[in-house]
Parts: C-alpha cells; sequence; structure tokens
C-alpha cells in the first residue's frame, strides 16, 4: 500500500530527535512491503535531501526562511498565539495541501495524519484518511473553542482515529464527539533493539525532555535542591534542549546546585539507552503527556520513573507503587517519591518485569502491524 506520513515534525538529519518515532515506524512498515513517502516542512528556509535514512521526504516551503518556525521545536502552540505565527501555519497548511494533492495524483493510497493540525488539516478530501493524535494536538482540543470548530471536520471525514493512549482518545471523544475504541489505541514504537541491557545504576537521577514549559523540569530541579538539604548526596543529569534552557540554568545557580546538576544538551536517540544504563531514577515530572515514550524507555532500561499526578498519558505508563511512584506537581512531594523509589530495593527488578512488557508493545514491526490494520480499514480491504 502506498502511504503519506503528513506531519509537521520529522528527522531532518541523523540523530534529530524531532518525529523520530515516525522514521522508526516508517522504517518498519517499509519492511513490512509498504510504500511510505513523508511530506514535512521546511525548516527556516532548508528542504534538505530527498530521502532521509531511504524513506523518501520532501520538505515544503511555507513562508520566509525566517518565518519557518513553526515546526520542529515544540512551540506550535504558542506561535498560533500571534497573527505571524497564525500567517505562517496557514501557509503550512496550503503547502502540505498542495504537496499532499500531487501525492494522491501520483496514486497514493492512504494519507496517514500525524496530529490534526496542521497534518489533519492539509489532507485532500478524496483520499482515505487515518489520523492520529500524539498529545499537544489533544491538549488543544481542550483548551481551545476556536480549535475545536476548526478540527470538527477533519475528525468527522477520517476513516480511522487512533491516539497513543486512553487518555487522549477520552479528550478526542470529549472534545469531537468521535470515539475511539481500544483497537485504535497504541503508543509509536521505539528501537528496542537499543535497549540489550539493564541499568546497574550509580548515577543518579537523570531527566530526558525537550527543555519547554509544559515539562516543568523546574520541578526536578527543586526536587534536588530539597534531596540535598535532606543530606542526600545525589545528581541530576538533564538530557535535552529547548527554549527554558537558560531559565532552568539561572534557576539551578539560584538553588545552588553547583555541579549536582548537569545540562548535557540534545542527544541522538541512539545514545538513550547508554545514557539510562547508569541511571538510579528517571524523573519525568511534565504535565499533560500524550503517552511519555521517555519514561517507557526508562523501564525499557529498567530505571524506575517518578511521574507527576497530572501528567496525563504517562499514568498509564508508570505505576503508583514497585517500579514507580505518582506526586503531586511540588517540588518537596516530587523529593519525597524520589527518595521513597531510591530506597525500595525491589524497584529496579520491578521496573525490568515492567520494561520487558514495553519492549513488546513498542517493537517497531508490532505497531507497524497494529497501522497495517487501520489502514486496511481504512481502505476497505
Amino acid at each position: 500500500m502506498r502511504v503519506v506520513f503528513l506531519t509537521h515534525n520529522f528527522p531532518r538529519f541523523p540523530g534529530d530527535l524531532s518525529g523520530a518515532f515516525l522514521a522508526t515506524l516508517a522504517h518498519a512498515l517499509i519492511a513490512r512491503g509498504h510504500d511510505i513517502r513523508v511530506l514535512a516542512p521546511s525548516d527556516l528556509g532548508e528542504t534538505g535531501p530527498g530521502e532521509f535514512e531511504g524513506i523518501p521526504v520532501t520538505r515544503v516551503r511555507y513562508a520566509s526562511s525566517a518565518q519557518e518556525t513553526v515546526a520542529y521545536r515544540g512551540n506550535m502552540a504558542d506561535a498560533i498565539r500571534h497573527p505571524a505565527g497564525w500567517k505562517a501555519l496557514v501557509g503550512l497548511w496550503r503547502s502540505l495541501r498542495r504537496a499532499a494533492g500531487i501525492e494522491v495524483e501520483q496514486g497514493a493510497d492512504l494519507v496517514h495524519a500525524h496530529w490534526w493540525v496542521p497534518g489533519g488539516l492539509a489532507s485532500p478530501p478524496n483520499v482515505p484518511l487515518v489520523l492520529t493524535v500524539h498529545g499537544t494536538d489533544g491538549a488543544l482540543l481542550g483548551r481551545s473553542s476556536l480549535a475545536r470548530w476548526v478540527a470538527a471536520p477533519v475528525f468527522r471525514r477520517a476513516r480511522i482515529v487512533t491516539t497513543v493512549s486512553r487518555t487522549l482518545a477520552e479528550q478526542v471523544t470529549s472534545a469531537t464527539g468521535r470515539v475511539v475504541p481500544d483497537s485504535h489505541i497504541h503508543a509509536m514504537p521505539i528501537e528496542v533493539s537499543l535497549f540489550e541491557r539493564w541499568s546497574e545504576g550509580g548515577q543518579g537521577l537523570i531527566v530526558i525532555s525537550r527543555l519547554t514549559p509544559q515539562k516543568r523540569v523546574d520541578l526536578a530541579l527543586g526536587a534536588l535542591a530539597v534531596l540535598r538539604n535532606q543530606g542526600r548526596d545525589i545528581k541530576l543529569r538533564i538530557i535535552g534542549d529547548g527554549q527554558e534552557r537558560a531559565t532552568l540554568e539561572e534557576r539551578a545557580r539560584s538553588l545552588s546546585l553547583g555541579d549536582a546538576v548537569m545540562f548535557a544538551g540534545a542527544v541522538p536517540p541512539s545514545e538513550i539507552p547508554g545514557l539510562l544504563a547508569h541511571a538510579d531514577a528517571m524523573v519525568f515530572p511534565a504535565q499533560g503527556e500524550g503517552f511519555g515514550l521517555g519514561a517507557a524507555e526508562a523501564l525499557m532500561a529498567g530505571v524506575p520513573v517518578v511521574v507527576c499526578s497530572d501528567g496525563g498519558g504517562v499514568l498509564e505508563i508508570v505505576p503508583e507503587s514497585g517500579a514507580g511512584r505518582v506526586s503531586p506537581p511540588d517540588p518537596a512531594a516530587l523529593a519525597e517519591s524520589i527518595g521513597a523509589l531510591l530506597d525500595n530495593p525491589e524497584s529496579k527488578a520491578q521496573a525490568r518485569i515492567l520494561g520487558e512488557s514495553w519492549r513488546r508493545k513498542l517493537a517497531p514491526d508490532h505497531v507497524a502491524a497494529a497501522c497495517e490494520s487501520w489502514y486496511r480499514e481504512a481502505a476497505g480491504v
């Protein structure tokens, strides 16, 4: 089947974190005999090569080079609050729509839009549509009546609507009336083959996250300060980058954390398992996650995880005891949960048991098989 991925997030270069799971999914679908084409935005005027690791990719221009910033940076929700952002987003929608129309004319059997905005909006009307809601787009439905009005026709037209968690499925149903059955709920894949060993621990806490306000990494810094004031000699590594980095570095200085915290920047997905192999626990303080792949990766490495009670879909991954803890979004409470997890001698063994399950569920071929069933259902074959 010839399938077009329509997305605003797809890796621009080897090691790029932006939409890396979509490249993993594309490779798995290609291995199952499907012809996968990707349509994605250019970035600051850069369209790049016509393929990514063997996957055909067309990156469309949609604004002046300086204005092509509403993709890849996790700031689309912020961009649409300003006229310039709306202008760029409309340009992106039109460019993706034109490119998708060409793909349909050339024989595409189906469009798989990742995120309803802008991908779902840009899908041509004369081709079966599978629409996957990943997280930020589901949150937008929940907080904006305008977004719900704009999204309604897309959700009505889609043959299949899927989500990466049950939490998101409930949000979609509440906002649009579209019921998402259990058979259409599945997380995106991870390169589970990279997770060949269990964590030995020894290097303290780890955060792996884009540094944006929604990820609330400041809570992890506050919790670290509480733990150290209690006399625990513990350190924190923060893996990731983003608009909040300078603010978070200043926050660490104000808490006098010194060399107890290290900002390591973004790293390629292939390096994540090696970093997790030395972590004692992951802190995942994000709010309203669609799923929380980072938490699943930690468990697949046998690393226990602490999450917040308003974490959204990540609560479907991390248990309240054993391999994890669920904490109120407060530094003192988070510190208490981290301490309880570190003091539990069984937590790592329980994380390994749970991690084995997630290795099976998120294996690329397993996820690709689920997508394949959606495609057949959407195409009526």
